[in-house]
């Protein structure tokens, strides 16, 4: 592909591809998510060879023949969990507690290295600092918008728990924290807080191989619903 045709693609993008600037902040290159997965638009993209990183979702149960054909290559499964007002499981420990008031170094801090087993973490084809910082740039983003809780247990910070309107976006417990049985009553009251504020129902996306969040959201009452793979491409 000459530079000309190059150009072309990237001032008209084609309905398909949805660009993902979030990501290509972290990344330092173009990032597209892939709206249609049908064999017509993989065989586009990968004739057209435009330099960047793609990302599409199907469903589970959907073949994923065309995908490899055309070198997408599988990083994970997504699951959502959901849960409608007077579902939730409601867990105290008088030790916890939600606060507004939350220091973005220290929830940085916290977050560094907390996202290991994310998708950008297992594409071995992205720099493991460059998946961190995706991560990282993510919470700025939200503290800024005042959508972090500071968890805190017995007053000190715990963790951190973001989110958007109805939907649990990024959560993280400090190390020192982890493997105590507190996930569950931090979860609960912030739950709980959305709740409180509005929302009639709650979901959240995460990795089918993360058993630990996975049995956290079934002890709140949280169901599931759309299984999603997700496949990458890198095109340099």
């Amino acid at each position: 592909m000459n530079s000309q045709q190059q150009i072309q693609i990237a001032s008209t993008l084609p309905s398909y591809l949805k660009r993902t600037p979030w990501d290509e902040r972290a990344l330092g290159m173009e990032t597209f998510e892939v709206t249609d997965s049908s064999d017509a638009v993989l065989r586009s993209i990968a004739k057209a060879r435009y330099p960047g990183h793609y990302t599409v979702k199907v469903d589970s149960l959907a073949s994923k023949q065309a995908l490899h054909t055309y070198g997408f290559y599988y990083c994970d499964t997504l699951i959502e969990p959901f849960c409608r007002q007077g579902c939730l499981v409601e867990l105290r420990n008088p030790g916890v507690s939600l606060s507004r008031n939350v220091d973005l170094s220290q929830i940085r801090d916290i977050c560094d290295g907390a996202f290991i087993h994310g998708r950008f973490h297992r594409d071995f084809n992205i720099d493991r600092h460059l998946a961190d910082r995706r991560y990282s740039l993510w919470l700025e983003d939200l503290h800024n918008t005042n959508s972090v809780f500071g968890l805190k247990y017995h007053d000190e910070l715990a963790g951190f728990w973001a989110f958007s309107s109805d939907r649990i976006l990024l959560h993280a417990l400090a190390e020192s924290y982890r493997g105590k049985g507190l996930s569950k009553y931090f979860w609960s009251l912030a739950c709980q807080m959305l709740f409180d504020q509005g929302a009639s129902e709650i979901s959240s996306s995460i990795s089918v191989s993360n058993s630990a969040a996975i049995n956290l959201y079934i002890s709140l009452g949280f169901k599931f619903r759309n299984q999603r793979d997700i496949y990458h491409l890198l095109i340099e």
